[in-house]
């Protein structure tokens, strides 16, 4: 009998395994969108379109089908293609010689305006004409138009260097807005979306309405009555729509980079990023923005809202500026009164008016779904379709978690009491009267409430208070260290990024509740994504002052000129905010720059294990040579900070050295000062003195660190400064402990196909989260 019985259990589970291994084998036939990255875009007289349709041609076997699958061509600012492949087509190609990369086009998500006064940046000294002439591409959403904020009265023509284009029906620009285009390689859309650079998400014309909005009127509902500007609302904008309603695709992020190259912006600005850590040319953005700063363009990238983890933070290529969030001086909180007068000063932006009217209150655990097996476990924290419309519609109710704001709306509530662990610092807008409070008030409340026969509250219009703690960095904002590279510090600086008001796109959910049908033409969120644009404006600024910058001059301007934060406010100190908060006024005269060549950042990938075959192809130069096979600290590349990471275990002895270029004072003595992240650390710097005799001369120095061995030693933080008594250059210097091993990434130099595991993803479906 124990026979037939086995064959009756082991039948099935065969059966199992053949239904799964053929799902898996037709999920490995279908073809998919692969983007297949070459490096630099070859020299001399060659067409790089007949180029990839011969690659695809010798692969798939017909030049039909090598048509049918092409999507893009890349031959702008760098060399590759993204087509549809079978996995094992793109195995194929990751195998040949020429490619750098192979990239499964996976999606990534996107990571407003007191906060340039906030900054001491109320009036520009750079004039008009002289801000024109710079272009910043948004790589976003997508764009509305016809926001005041991008009104051209005023406006000149486009600078005579622009060669980008308008596309997409009903879509205009105008002399502010002078580029549009919009890129889709799934040809899938949401019934929402526009077929063209239009906007109807809402977050790239926020984003580029911070950057360089013009001058204007603004309010959401009456709450931050004022006005809204960018940071350097006389120069351009064009957007590069990458993002729909179901994401935003790799090929469709190169393809925007590889455009806005050719077109002649000078700065791109990108609120997108992976979660996952990926090495540096098989990540899109890292990709994107390494060409971009061949061909003299800065890109400023979103640090990513995973925070406050470790290691969490995105897009931490060194020739990138990475932004973190911090707060402004202006709080959003709205009251919850309950029936015995007690007040709670609840976390958001609630323009709703109840007029004091007092509802009903009850508590989630009262009010139990038991239809679908709910119980009050559950029901207290308010989980869609766990409570009982009947007993919470026309009431106030009091929940546990997050999730009320959203499910207590659709049970026909009146208002909502939540409270927000994961996110104490942070006010959300909502598509009804809701507010956050503290989970000891939440105690509080239901303690009145189970005391109270017929317990009543009520919610009251937000206010906006001044925030005398700011800045700090807000908790959502990712954290260092560098993931990949421990010895480059990010983040690079921080930037506002918290309850910020700018353009949004009228035809969006002002909140991220599906019934809000309201419609605004300014909202108020939070996210790296708000950050990013402050610096992407701020870069901007300071190109607009010194034209003939290099992307790495203009990103050691801002780094060097942030004011430092208070320690005590950020536990994770320079992890969180890297060389401080960004001051736009101050970078336009830095005194010095590290200036960074294309050949450092060559030996800096030699020294990250890349071989000379891999940089020849990413540089496009058959004459460059990796000294060393061996990889190595990244302590030489010209970085405007310094980071000594040591295996636990081990002896602290770091060895730096910097060239730094005089771009203050045509005669100019600097002499350095520096803090030891502590007493029993060494710190030296050699010479102490940088006499300069000349605009743009440069001198080199050398800051060495020693100390015992130490062990699981967190973050701990120093400087080093340079002074000449106008100006103050001032680097972090931050030493901590990391595992055996994990100091220099061993990337194989034997090209593998890569596996995405994932991309960001994000604790709640929020406005700041969905959007970054």
């Amino acid at each position: 009998m124990g026979k037939p019985k086995f064959i009756s259990l082991v039948y099935p589970l065969l059966l199992l395994a053949l239904i799964l291994l053929f799902i898996n084998s037709c999920h490995a036939d279908k073809k998919k969108v692969h983007i297949v990255y070459m490096g630099e875009v070859p020299r001399g007289d060659i067409s790089i379109a007949s180029m990839h349709h011969s690659m695809l041609k010798n692969v798939l076997g017909s030049n039909a089908i090598a048509k049918e699958s092409l999507v893009y061509s890349y031959g702008n600012g760098f060399n590759g293609f993204a087509a549809k492949l079978t996995d094992e087509e793109a195995a194929r190609f990751s195998e040949m010689e020429g490619v750098v990369s192979v990239i499964p086009n996976h999606k990534l998500k996107p990571h407003t305006t007191r906060s340039w006064d906030f900054m001491g940046f109320s009036h520009s000294k750079v004039g008009q004409a002289q801000q024109a002439d710079v272009v910043i591409g948004v790589i976003d959403t997508g764009i509305w138009p016809e926001s005041a904020s991008f009104n051209d009265t005023g406006f000149s023509s486009p600078p005579a260097k622009w060669k980008g284009t308008c596309q997409g029906e009903n879509f205009t620009c105008n002399n502010k807005l002078i580029g549009g285009r919009f890129y889709n390689s799934d040809g899938t859309y949401d019934p929402t979306d526009f077929k063209s650079p239009r906007d109807s998400i809402g977050h790239g014309t926020h984003t580029s309405s911070t950057a360089a909005g013009v001058e204007t009127p603004a309010s959401y509902f009456g709450l931050a009555d004022g006005t809204a500007r960018g940071g350097v609302p006389n120069s351009r904008i064009a957007m590069y729509k990458v993002c729909w309603v179901l994401g935003c695709s790799v090929a469709d992020i190169l393809k925007a980079f590889d455009d806005a190259i050719a077109d002649g912006v000078d700065i791109i600005s990108v609120s997108l990023g992976f979660d996952e850590p990926l090495e540096y040319f098989e990540d899109p953005i890292a990709i994107g923005s390494f060409h971009a700063m061949r061909n003299g363009i800065l890109t400023s990238n979103s640090a990513g809202n995973s925070g406050p983890y470790a290691f969490s933070v995105s897009n931490y290529a060194p020739w990138s500026l990475t932004v973190a969030a911090s707060t402004i001086d202006r709080k959003f909180i709205a009251k919850a009164v309950t029936g015995n007068g007690q007040i709670f000063n609840g976390l958001s932006v609630n323009n709703f008016v109840l007029n004091g009217s007092q509802y009903p209150l009850i508590w989630g655990g009262d009010a139990v779904n038991i239809s679908v097996g709910s119980n009050a476990d559950i029901s207290r924290n308010c989980v869609p379709n766990s409570i009982n419309t009947d007993k919470v519609a026309g009431k106030i109710v009091l929940c546990e978690s997050f999730w009320g704001a959203l499910s207590v709306h659709e049970a026909g509530g009146a208002g909502t009491i939540i409270t927000d662990p994961d996110n104490p610092d942070l006010a959300f807008n909502f598509g009804f009267p809701v507010t956050s409070v503290t989970p000891s008030d939440i105690e509080e409340i239901k303690d009145y409430i189970k005391a109270t026969e017929n317990p009543i509250a009520t919610i009251l219009y937000g206010e906006t208070p001044k925030d005398v703690m700011a800045p700090y960095v807000i908790s959502f904002s990712s954290r260092g260290p560098n993931p990949i590279t421990p010895d480059i510090l990010k983040p690079d600086l921080t930037a506002p990024g918290v309850d910020i008001i700018a353009a949004w796109s009228p035809v969006a959910p002002p909140s991220f509740d599906e019934q809000d049908t309201r419609s605004v033409k300014f909202n108020i969120i939070s996210g790296t994504s708000m950050s990013c644009p402050h610096a992407s404006g701020a870069a901007a600024y300071v190109k607009a002052a010194n034209p003939n910058w290099s992307p790495a001059a203009i990103k050691s301007a801002l780094m060097t000129t942030a004011y430092p934060l208070d320690g005590k406010k950020n536990n994770d100190l320079e992890f969180s905010y890297g060389s401080g908060h960004i001051n736009p006024a101050k970078a336009i005269d830095p005194g010095l720059v590290y200036d960074t060549s294309e050949d450092d950042y060559i030996n800096f990938l030699c020294k990250q294990g890349y071989n000379t075959t891999m940089v020849r192809l990413v540089t496009g130069n058959s004459s460059t040579i990796c000294r060393s096979s061996e990889p190595g600290r990244a302590w030489d590349l010209n970085y405007p900070s310094f980071s000594v990471a040591v295996e636990d275990g081990q002896p602290i002895n770091a060895i730096f050295t910097r060239t730094v270029t005089n771009v203050g004072s045509s005669k100019a003595t600097y002499e350095a000062s520096w803090y030891s992240p502590s007493i029993s650390i060494s710190v030296s710097v050699e010479p102490q003195a940088l006499a300069f005799s000349y605009i743009g001369e440069k001198k080199s120095y050398t800051v060495k660190v020693s100390g015992p061995a130490i062990s699981q030693q967190p973050i701990i933080s120093g400087a080093i400064l340079w002074s000449d008594g106008n100006h103050l250059v001032r680097s972090p210097l931050v030493l901590y402990n990391v595992l055996p091993g994990s100091i220099v990434p061993t990337f194989s130099s034997t090209k593998k196909y890569p596996k995405f595991q994932g991309v960001t993803k994000y604790r709640k479906n929020t406005a700041f989260d969905r959007r970054n």
